[in-house]
């Protein structure tokens, strides 16, 4: 899971990079192209397949249209409209409502430490979100789109973890991100064109998001899903603003805030929390 964490806050730097060169839509549908071509050669080498039953296609269908899909449009466009403070607030509302729904849907429970950690670790977010917050700006587009990632994030991680009970996760996670790679089809013509006039640089990074973040990490976290519950995994992914935050601050010149370094301590100690039984 550690890996995972560390591809997903590289992620952020990737679209904020690449996103100087591709909008939105064909930024997702480059990215999750390349990681189903990844995912799907990796399942050849392993030979590997569990015909799906129809209410595990319907949760597969649901996953990679919701979080593979709808998730990264959302997230590109949303960026690009709205501060990172104000972003990072609002799409860390996913993992809270993993834990709840989990708890609910799931029957995972609510155990004590993990809604400490939880709370916890939202306010790390909030203190990261508040120095940009202050000085950016944000719009209403832009807020509605970072309230439909949080929600297609969590619809996401539900529908995957009933999935992975009797499913390979290699297998899960490139189906999921090849019905993704469909739904953002539409922007296949906008890659295209945009493909040819950006440089090399931006379109390294877009590979990079596909092979690394898209593929490797997900198929990292579907391993770590069929072994943990969803509410406790998803508390963990609050390790990924801070681990953000220095990478700007270290890659990009972006030099944080004292009140986000301190938030960023927060969310690991939330971090911590969630894991003690």
């Amino acid at each position: 899971m550690s890996f995972t964490v560390l591809a997903w806050a590289s992620a952020f730097l990737g679209i904020r990079y690449a996103g100087h060169h591709y909008t939105a839509g064909p930024l997702a549908f480059g990215r999750l192209t390349t990681g189903t071509l990844a995912l799907g050669a990796a399942l050849l080498a392993t030979r590997t397949w569990v015909t799906p039953t129809r209410r595990e296609w319907l949760l597969i269908a649901l996953c990679g249209i919701a979080w593979f899909g709808i998730y990264n449009v959302a997230l590109n466009d949303a960026e690009r409209r709205v501060d990172a403070g104000t972003a990072a607030m609002l799409v860390n509302l996913g993992p809270i409502l993993i834990a709840l729904f989990a708890g609910l849907l799931l029957r995972e429970g609510f155990p004590r430490w993990l809604l400490i950690g939880a709370a916890v670790a939202f306010t790390g977010v909030i203190l990261i979100g508040i120095p940009s917050a202050r000085q950016g700006h944000s719009d209403a587009t832009g807020v509605l789109l970072l309230l439909v990632a949080a929600l297609t994030y969590a619809i996401g991680v539900l529908a995957q973890k009933p999935t992975l009970r009797r499913l390979p996760g290699l297998q899960v996670t490139w189906l999921a991100c090849t019905i993704g790679t469909l739904t953002t089809a539409p922007f296949a013509p906008g890659f295209a064109h945009e493909l040819t006039r950006a440089p090399a640089g931006s379109t390294a990074a877009l590979l990079y998001l596909g092979l690394v973040p898209t593929a490797a990490a997900f198929g990292t976290w579907a391993y770590a899903l069929a072994r943990t519950d969803a509410g406790r995994l998803g508390i963990t992914t609050y390790a990924v603003p801070p681990l953000a935050v220095l990478g700007g601050w270290a890659l990009l010149g972006e030099t944080p805030a004292a009140l986000a370094l301190a938030g960023g301590a927060l969310c690991l100690t939330g971090v911590a929390l969630s894991r003690r039984r």
